[in-house]
């Protein structure tokens, strides 16, 4: 978040100490009177500036909505909700019918990317995955119509059954290896179409 200047920050502290002591959040007339400034204008600009770098938030159209935003606020990174499609076996493949299972709320910053229209998540079942750090119960966050490269993590649809594995080729051939030594690696007979290729891993805190 960008730094206010000398006279944003004065600006600023005025609007939270009105705030804070409870009392009406200035006008434009009473900032600009505060301030020295001639024309309401440039307290008008101020407090664009001000809005533009994060620091208060107003509500157009609205009289005395301005308000100084919460400094935890101004920490937090964006929080985006993601498509919730059913779960994915980390196992044997399973004949699995994808279906929308609600959305995962993550915090952009955390998972490392900006979700696109096409990113999508599952839950895992099975432990095929468990070398690579991946637990059943947990969520995996994919991007759909992404090309796997060998060693990424995919969601694919082997078959006609579904499964999360890496995708690896052999003599230019695809196939899905588990990271676990008591799978067997999955060659296709048939088909192979990459449902997802894997961007990241929400795992939910248990407490003993």
């Amino acid at each position: 978040m960008t730094s206010l200047t000398k006279r944003q920050r004065e600006i600023f502290d005025f609007i939270r100490g009105e705030s804070d002591a409870g009392r009406p959040v200035p006008t434009l007339r009473e900032i600009a009177r505060q301030f020295g400034f001639r024309a309401h204008r440039a307290a008008a600009c101020h407090l664009a500036a001000i809005r533009q770098k994060g620091f208060i938030h107003w509500e157009q159209g609205k009289a005395r909505s301005l308000k100084p935003v919460s400094p935890l606020n101004m920490l937090r990174s964006p929080v985006v909700n993601i498509p919730l499609f059913g779960s994915v076996p980390a196992g044997s493949a399973q004949d699995r019918e994808q279906e929308a299972a609600g959305c995962v709320s993550v915090d952009v910053e955390t998972i490392g990317f900006v979700p696109t229209r096409t990113t999508f998540a599952l839950r895992v079942t099975g432990d095929s995955m468990i070398g690579r750090h991946i637990l059943p119960g947990d969520i995996v966050i994919l991007e759909h119509n992404a090309e796997p490269r060998d060693g990424q993590i995919v969601a694919a649809l082997i078959d006609g059954q579904t499964t999360l594995k890496t995708f690896l080729r052999r003599n230019g051939k695809p196939f899905l290896r588990a990271e676990n030594a008591k799978y067997a690696d999955l060659i296709p007979a048939q088909e192979l179409v990459i449902q997802g290729v894997f961007r990241a891993l929400v795992r939910k805190a248990s407490y003993a």
